[in-house]
């Protein structure tokens, strides 16, 4: 196959692309967690792979085609350029790389306000599943600080992290009102996020459960937060399941990533909450709900290959 159109496959990525960045980011936490060293590094250097590739397509649209740039980033997609910078710090913070998860840090804090501007200003009703990343971009955000404060003890950081995770409550209930409810039976993928939004919600208030900076009042006040959070997630899984069973929806889309990024997120969220919040049984449902989150990584990737497979014979004759 030819540089050219190798070139022109990733120039026509949408913003959705960046999903493909947190699924097996979050995996990668996942992993970790659970024990699985050697393939939680595996799919952070997939990861980071993945979001150098679209941070230089990001930045080429930006230098190169401002109107495309401006187009997109007026959708909801484009937050997963947050998220995913977010995601990816969070689990650079457990290795040690404290100054490049502080970078990503303040690279997505500097997008997250203008990218947040341009979607809620052109927002609509009957949004997609996507329309929940405003929530995910800001509690991605509230995580990734709550992550590093915590490791250098960093009161001030700290506090921020709790403004941004309350923020993304009412962020998500904005979401919420304005979701297409017929994403549930007809989304191409993206819908997933209606529960992976509650998710990283969890994971967050897990985080600052964990904190001996919250106490009394406050701590009890997070523990419960995240609790319900993590349990309405847990619903939203089982209903999107449901939905799926019941209307499959087997072609590959590149919203698909979308899919993949709350299930690994649901798991990942028990895992954390289960010492967080003193409830044990979560880890060996985090653990169950991981390897399922795997699964779908792998038929995702299979089904991008098959995808791909017509257009690379198209481009060889």
């Amino acid at each position: 196959m030819s540089r050219a159109p190798l070139r022109n496959r990733w120039s026509a990525l949408s913003p959705a692309a960046g999903a493909a960045v947190m699924a097996p980011g979050i995996l990668s936490t996942g992993l970790e967690l659970i024990g699985r060293t050697l393939l939680s590094r595996a799919a952070l250097a997939l990861a980071a792979a993945l979001w150098f590739v679209l941070a230089a397509e990001f930045l080429a649209r930006l230098v190169g085609d401002r109107e495309r740039f401006r187009a997109e980033a007026d959708t909801p997609a484009a937050l997963t350029a947050v998220a995913a910078t977010t995601v990816l710090g969070a689990r650079l913070v457990p290795l040690g790389m404290h100054r490049a998860a502080a970078g990503l840090l303040l690279l997505a804090a500097v997008l997250w306000p203008v990218l947040l501007y341009c979607v809620v200003r052109h927002w609509h009703r009957r949004m997609p599943g996507a329309a929940f990343l405003v929530c995910v971009a800001t509690q991605g955000l509230a995580n990734l600080a709550a992550t590093l404060a915590a490791a250098h003890h960093l009161d001030h950081l700290a506090e921020a992290a709790l403004a941004l995770f309350c923020l993304g409550l009412p962020l998500y209930l904005f979401a919420l009102r304005s979701f297409d409810l017929h994403e549930v039976t007809g989304g191409a993928g993206d819908h997933w996020v209606a529960g992976g939004a509650l998710s990283i919600t969890a994971l967050t208030g897990a985080g600052l459960t964990a904190s001996p900076l919250w106490t009394g009042a406050a701590h009890t006040a997070l523990r419960a937060t995240t609790l319900v959070a993590l349990g309405l997630s847990l619903v939203w899984y089982v209903v999107l399941l449901v939905a799926e069973a019941r209307c499959p929806r087997p072609h590959y889309d590149i919203r698909r990533w979308s899919t993949v990024f709350p299930l690994g997120m649901t798991a990942t969220a028990c895992l954390s909450a289960a010492t967080a919040t003193g409830v044990p049984p979560l880890r060996p449902l985090g653990e169950v709900l991981l390897w399922i989150a795997a699964g779908a990584w792998l038929l995702t990737c299979a089904a991008w290959c098959l995808a791909c497979r017509p257009r690379a014979r198209t481009a060889g004759r």
